[in-house]
């Protein structure tokens, strides 16, 4: 399935998210891509893409120009697709904080949930190609139930709403590898799709379409 009108996508640089990759992966899907670092540029975008590597914290303090741009384009109905960290970023909280003892770290508050530490005795992070295991229907997941995903991770999503949890993925738990807001516009992929193949192009080209639709 391709766009016939491309979209125009704006990834979000608050200088932590791997910009290169998520773009070519993007561009790939059809996309036309713009990289912005001012708010600004989300209210002109069809969607948008918050990426992200590293920790919680910083990468919530980096965004914190950003935090009301991305809340008003959710408000507005409008894509707004996490990846890795940036889906992370989209809950409410995180374990994850600057330093021991410190308490959870405060997110997006877009989709209601806390991501939390694997500690069922996995090695940690989680890495490798893992299973997706489709919940129920969303545009970005279409095609994928039973594909493989490249993850590279140490916590994961708990939504405090089970009907957010698009796909799961199993890890000796089985964890939200993906997840969506109530009315569908804002989710976030645990793995990396620029880094998973054939399988993370179907997901970005999903994505390319919704935002046109």
């Amino acid at each position: 399935m391709s766009t016939q009108t491309a979209a125009e996508v704006v990834v979000v640089d608050y200088g932590l998210g791997n910009l290169r990759s998520v773009t070519r992966g993007l561009e790939r899907a059809g996309a036309r891509v713009e990289i912005e670092d001012d708010p600004g540029a989300i209210d002109r975008a069809d969607g948008v893409v918050l990426p992200g590597v590293g920790a919680f914290a910083e990468g919530m303090e980096n965004a914190g120009p950003f935090r009301d741009a991305l809340a008003d384009a959710a408000a507005e109905g409008k894509p707004l697709f996490g990846i890795c960290l940036g889906m992370q970023m989209l809950l409410s909280e995180s374990e994850e904080s600057t330093h021991a003892g410190e308490g959870d770290a405060a997110g997006l508050d877009l989709i209601p949930g806390k991501n939390v530490r694997f500690d069922q005795g996995q090695k940690v992070p989680h890495m490798g190609w893992n299973e997706l295991d489709v919940q129920r229907e969303h545009p970005l997941v279409e095609g994928v139930d039973g594909e493989h995903a490249y993850f590279v991770h140490s916590y994961y999503a708990v939504p405090d709403d089970e009907a957010a949890v698009v796909a799961t993925t199993e890890y000796e738990i089985d964890f939200a590898s993906v997840v969506a807001n109530e009315r569908g516009n804002v989710f976030g992929t645990q793995f990396h799709p620029e880094k998973s193949g054939e399988t993370g192009l179907r997901i970005l080209r999903n994505f390319v379409d919704y935002c046109v639709e």
